[in-house]
């Protein structure tokens, strides 16, 4: 046993409440040694889990952990190969009504509007009710989710949030006894997600309902959460020891960057997921091949015909080498009779081998900014300039990764990464180049799967490859527009690992958007904050001086990085309230 997990296991046992005579109860759910698999592969095995009525548990884990496997055996959509799945003492035989179960998807009718979708439930549950009964209950569940002005809208209408407030009430308005969420909220943006996080948590109070969440969020499983439980990566997932939050509620997000247990919660369940997660990692050798001394013909030495080796930029740090001056966009109005302006007067100077985040609300104009800068957006007022020239168009000096990769999906990952290094690097031989392609794969985790299609590649090993080609083309500018914001904890962790290795080796001038306070304070040395849109601006710039090379454990453990984060989550909260 790992000595973390004795320390856990230990922290538990001195934190565990004894249970009072009257709660000497049956459990409401109650697992005992449950497995599940899928053909020869085991996903499930020896699970077992005790959970008391009123009680909300948090299960965190990573992709392919088996967390949906597990909400699927509560709710009785599938069968345990082995073990007992239990509520109240009876075993679970099939779905029923008093498991009420939110997906990450909507799965909403979208010719029926909001109420309807949520009668539906109602009607079906209660037909010994009178239609104005039905009714009335109905809308309590729709007002309860802040959905009482858009009740006849129809889901195409409504946002991801609002569609996935129609789920949480058509899930409630069956009366269930225990709310199963399997990752419900993973989808949405970071104000979005908060504001769901503070209903659900104010239905579960009123309701005393007991509830389940399936999370791959720390701070959402501690901000939510009586116990938190990972779930270790599969096949053969099994869980690891319970983490109780003993943090008084009402829970404030600002307020818990001063509370020491949430820091010491934060930190040993954010190491042991690491710790379990290096366990299932395996590490590509980063020495099998060298990366050939050349210089794309992007730079402005090769163009001027000075030989092609790489250079030393021994100018790093060099002032203004990105300019924003006044930059503005705007866009016309539904009508077509004006225009409103998303950015207005973005401005700011970027030394050469800054890592620059931009963090912000969605619609606040931080990937129009970075797509402006891309040349893949016109510029309506204003200038940008890389390297003493004006940025008009799209082109390989700035190497670009969106949030979905954009892979052709019948060629490997080294033929994808080929075509823009043959591009740029035409003055090489065939052999060079390819070493630099292959460098890069290697350099991400992907040394072997060179030759893998991309179609045949899960998101994390597509976004490697997207992170490969941009720093193949050894671009003056490096763009990256939310890149982890699909991807499970685990693996964005490992990506932002990969991403700070391969800088740290580059150098390259870096500007990535986020909604990840996290990640902009490991990753950046300014977090740029914007106001909310439209007529968006640059509301705050914060400097990040933390030492170099950065790890997640080490930025837990800085006692100045609270500090920052604090100061970030306060401007986002003070734009949220004014918005």
């Amino acid at each position: 046993m790992s000595v973390l997990k004795y320390k856990v296991m230990e922290l538990n046992e001195s934190m565990a409440p004894s249970l009072p005579a009257n709660e000497a109860q049956l459990p409401l759910v109650e697992l005992k040694n449950v497995s599940k698999g899928y053909g020869d592969t085991s996903i499930l095995k020896n699970i077992n889990l005790t959970v008391n009525e009123g009680e909300f548990i948090a299960i965190v884990g990573f992709s392919g952990s088996g967390k949906s496997t597990l909400i699927s055996l509560i709710a009785g959509l599938i069968s345990a190969d082995s073990g007992e799945v239990l509520k109240q003492g009876e075993a679970i035989t099939g779905p029923g009504p008093d498991r009420g179960v939110v997906f990450q998807n909507y799965s909403l009718m979208p010719w029926l509007s909001v109420y309807e979708n949520v009668a539906l439930a109602v009607d079906a549950l209660f037909k010994d009710w009178t239609p104005s009964q039905r009714r009335e209950h109905a809308e309590k569940y729709i007002r309860m989710v802040n959905l009482g002005a858009a009740m006849d809208k129809k889901p195409a209408e409504l946002s991801g949030g609002m569609r996935q407030r129609v789920n949480v009430a058509r899930a409630l308005a069956a009366s269930p006894d225990i709310l199963l969420l399997d990752e419900p909220l993973s989808a949405l943006d970071a104000l979005t997600r908060g504001n769901l996080q503070d209903e659900i948590l104010q239905i579960w109070a009123q309701e005393k309902k007991t509830v389940i969440l399936i999370t791959n969020d720390v701070d959402e499983a501690i901000y939510m959460a009586d116990r938190v439980i990972p779930l270790n990566p599969g096949p053969d997932a099994t869980f690891g020891p319970d983490f109780l939050i003993n943090i008084e509620r009402p829970r404030d997000r600002t307020a818990l960057n001063h509370n020491e247990e949430f820091k010491k919660c934060r930190a040993e369940i954010t190491q042991y997921l690491m710790a379990m997660g290096m366990e299932k990692t395996q590490q590509a050798s980063s020495d099998s091949v060298a990366l050939p001394e050349a210089l794309p013909n992007t730079h402005h030495e090769w163009q001027q015909g000075v030989p092609s080796v790489k250079s030393k930029q021994d100018d790093l740090g060099r002032p203004r080498y990105v300019d924003f001056s006044q930059l503005s966009k705007s866009y016309p109005t539904p009508d077509g009779n004006s225009t409103v302006k998303v950015v207005d007067g973005f401005d700011l100077k970027i030394k050469k081998g800054e890592f620059i985040s931009i963090i912000g609300h969605s619609g606040c104009g931080k990937s129009t900014v970075l797509s402006m800068t891309a040349g893949l957006n016109s510029i309506s007022e204003g200038v940008i300039v890389l390297d003493n020239r004006e940025i008009d168009a799209a082109g390989p000096d700035r190497g670009v990764v969106f949030q979905a990769p954009s892979l052709f999906p019948w060629l490997s990952a080294f033929e994808n990464v080929s075509l823009g290094v043959d591009k740029v690097y035409p003055h090489i031989s065939h052999s060079e180049r390819n070493d630099i392609v292959e460098y890069y794969l290697t350099r991400v985790g992907l040394a072997d799967a060179l030759h893998k299609k991309a179609a045949e590649m899960s998101n994390g090993m597509r976004q490697r490859v997207g992170i490969a080609r941009a720093f193949a083309l050894s671009p003056k500018l490096l763009l990256l527009d939310e890149p982890f914001g699909m991807l499970d904890s685990l693996t964005r962790w490992e990506l932002q690992a990969v991403l700070m290795e391969v800088w740290e080796r580059t150098q390259v001038t870096a500007i990535v958007v986020t909604h990840d306070v996290d990640e902009a304070i490991l990753l950046s040395d300014r977090v740029v904050m914007m106001t909310n849109g439209p007529h968006a601006k640059i509301g705050k710039i914060e400097t990040i001086d933390l030492p170099r090379p950065r790890t997640r454990k080490a930025l837990l453990a800085h006692p100045d990085y609270y500090k920052y984060r604090e100061s970030i989550l306060t401007f986002l909260a003070e734009c949220d309230r004014a918005h």
